[in-house]
């Protein structure tokens, strides 16, 4: 949706709420970058000051982050979703992968049941990709890969509070990932862990191909059991953070 001008009364609030609109309709998804300063003056015909405030009390209410030297993104689509986040990213890795286990055996169980011809695509695509980025043992490439097969298969129950709930806690869903992929004393090496090898999504990928939600339910609990079982106490990564949300 374009953005209009405003009047030159209330700015502050007009601006807050053309940018809230951006994010509540889609037009700016979790993890984008925001047009900058400069380019959200000119497009609002008003002065950058304006928009600094604006995008300043949306960063306070969690819905944007400011990353200095990178730009302005946006990091929750909805308040509640940045308090989320932000007491997310406070939890430990058990507790994180504990979350997602609830939210992804019914994305599991409901994608079985709704997937379209689009989402099988959506969901073979993203296998594709990360069992390539795997071979290749391109650590990087395999967490975005993995991210986006994990998000095809939410896609695929259709479920829109079940996305956005999903959307929300996506960082740190990136950064569990991250740090089962990467060995857990040496990740800046991009080296692959030899925790993940077992990890494998074909199963889950075919139960739902085949309309099988228990069995898309159980292949879902059986990885996050299995990534739980590798944290033992949670040691490693005592948080969340650490990880950039993907983009």
């Amino acid at each position: 949706m374009p953005l209009a001008s405003t009047r030159r009364t209330g700015l502050v609030d007009q601006v807050i709420s053309q940018l809230r609109a951006q994010i509540d309709s889609g037009e700016w998804g979790v993890g984008d970058r925001i047009p900058t300063e400069s380019e959200l003056s000119d497009q609002l015909e008003v002065g950058r000051n304006t928009v600094r405030e604006a995008v300043r009390a949306l960063a306070h209410a969690g819905l944007l982050e400011i990353r200095q030297g990178a730009g302005t993104f946006v990091r929750a689509s909805s308040e509640l979703g940045g308090a989320l986040r932000r007491r997310l990213e406070r939890s430990r890795l058990r507790e994180n992968l504990e979350v997602r286990r609830a939210l992804e055996v019914e994305a599991a169980r409901l994608a079985a049941l709704r997937h379209s011809d689009e989402d099988m695509a959506d969901i073979d695509r993203a296998m594709a990709l990360r069992e390539a980025a795997w071979r290749d043992r391109d650590m990087s490439a395999f967490v975005e890969a993995d991210f986006t097969f994990h998000r095809s298969v939410v896609n695929a129950t259709h479920n829109t509070l079940l996305i956005d709930l999903y959307d929300d806690i996506a960082q740190v869903v990136y950064a569990s990932i991250a740090h089962t992929a990467y060995e857990q004393n040496n990740g800046a090496t991009n080296q692959p862990s030899s925790e993940t090898d077992g990890v494998d999504h074909s199963k889950l990928t075919e139960a739902i191909r085949s309309a099988d939600p228990a069995a898309a339910a159980r292949e879902a609990t059986c990885y996050i059991d299995e990534l739980l079982s590798l944290t033992e106490d949670g040691s490693g990564l005592s948080h969340a953070d650490g990880a950039q949300s993907p983009r």
